[in-house]
């Protein structure tokens, strides 16, 4: 069952239930309930919390229908979730930075805090990571979820619940933008893809203070959603390749009607500055190399098939800078508050459906058709946390 998105309310729900009910994978479209054991005590540096709030993300997804996600494969029943609030339940000994009944944005990550990419500042790279609802971890969606306490952000009264779930997936956005592309105020920025990354993504760079942020999809529905909620300045829907077309040449001219439609030049301040792409599309990642400026940066967010074909002539001659950037690294998640508390970015606006956690299994189905049962378009499912009232 759907509600109609709206914004932070002092109603929302932020009771403990005693119970620790889990949404569960067990294989492809095999999805059940379970009743897991409470716990009752964590580390001197943990903390306990009670998802409130979780959005359902294209991984969740993923390993729903397709059971992996290149060498991260489900073997064993799996909690699925990660783009998680809470409410804080119990802390240890050592914790000062939350207390119980506090709500906290959870970063579902941790790193070991020791290896040379931890120490180094990056441990979004950490090989021994244990991510939330990434085989072999179990994720959110249940009634407890422990992880270090230093990574749960207390939510300003303003902030919803909701909001603070959906700060894990514009994290991702903010570590793409601000840290690995290094964007600088005043810059051009162009956004492939305008799924609920790429949305976030461009909203990102617009509340950073690029001067002109484009989205570009073939989805014009998800474009002009996000040209209306003022997530981005502006939208390009790509032309067709014409019959017998060389792909190659298709890339060129498509990056030459960008340019052309956005007045965009090949060199100079009038350049594009930063390529996101977040569709892991060949076709766009190539397009973003053709469209950038000279000495310009592309950033790669999407997840598609590893081979791809680049003209690296291009890369060569135009001194392009191609970097990856995988899920989020430290003070992003601190950002990523700020732009929303202080109304640069508006989350609120991304959440088109809401199902309780007893219609978990709906939410998901409404996720994979791209349709809720009010037959709208999905932008972003925000499924609840359990409630003392569930039985399964």
């Amino acid at each position: 069952m759907t509600a109609p998105a709206s914004s932070h309310s002092a109603k929302e729900d932020t009771s403990v239930p005693p119970h620790n009910p889990a949404f569960v994978l067990h294989g492809i479209q095999d999805v059940r309930f379970e009743d897991r054991p409470l716990p009752e005590e964590c580390g001197e540096d943990e903390a306990i919390v009670a998802p409130k709030a979780t959005g359902i993300c294209g991984s969740d997804s993923h390993y729903m229908c397709h059971g992996r996600i290149g060498d991260f494969v489900v073997k064993a029943p799996m909690i699925l979730g990660h783009e998680t609030a809470a409410v804080v339940v119990k802390v240890g000994k050592n914790v000062k930075n939350v207390k119980p009944g506090d709500r906290v944005a959870l970063e579902p990550g941790k790193s070991c805090r020791v290896c040379s990419e931890c120490k180094s500042g990056h441990y979004e790279r950490c090989a021994d990571m244990i991510f939330a609802a990434t085989p072999p971890y179990d994720g959110t969606l249940a009634g407890r979820y422990i992880l270090p306490a230093d990574l749960c952000y207390k939510l300003p009264d303003g902030m919803s619940l909701e909001e603070g779930a959906l700060l894990e997936p514009m994290s991702v956005g903010v570590h793409a933008v601000a840290k690995i592309g290094d964007m600088k105020p005043g810059a051009n920025v162009v956004v492939f893809g305008a799924g609920p990354v790429g949305l976030l993504t461009a909203a990102v760079a617009k509340g950073l203070g690029a001067r002109l942020v484009i989205a570009v999809d073939i989805q014009e529905d998800r474009l002009q959603f996000a040209k209306d909620k003022g997530l981005v300045h502006d939208i390009y829907v790509p032309s067709k390749p014409n019959q017998g077309e060389d792909k190659v040449d298709y890339q060129r001219r498509n990056a030459a009607e960008i340019r052309q439609k956005f007045g965009f030049e090949e060199r100079g301040p009038q350049g594009v500055d930063l390529v996101v792409d977040c569709s892991g599309a060949e076709v766009c990642i190539a397009t973003g190399v053709f469209l950038l400026r000279h000495g310009g940066t592309l950033v790669q967010v999407g997840m598609g098939k590893p081979d791809i074909t680049l003209d690296m002539h291009t890369i060569l001659t135009h001194e392009l800078t191609l970097k990856g950037s995988f899920r989020y690294g430290p003070d992003v998640y601190r950002l990523a508050l700020d732009l929303v508390a202080r109304g640069a970015v508006n989350l609120s606006s991304l959440i088109s459906h809401r199902y309780p956690f007893a219609q978990a299994k709906e939410a998901f189905k409404a996720n994979q058709t791209g349709k809720g049962d009010d037959g709208n378009g999905v932008i972003k499912i925000i499924i609840a946390g359990p409630t003392a009232n569930d039985e399964f």
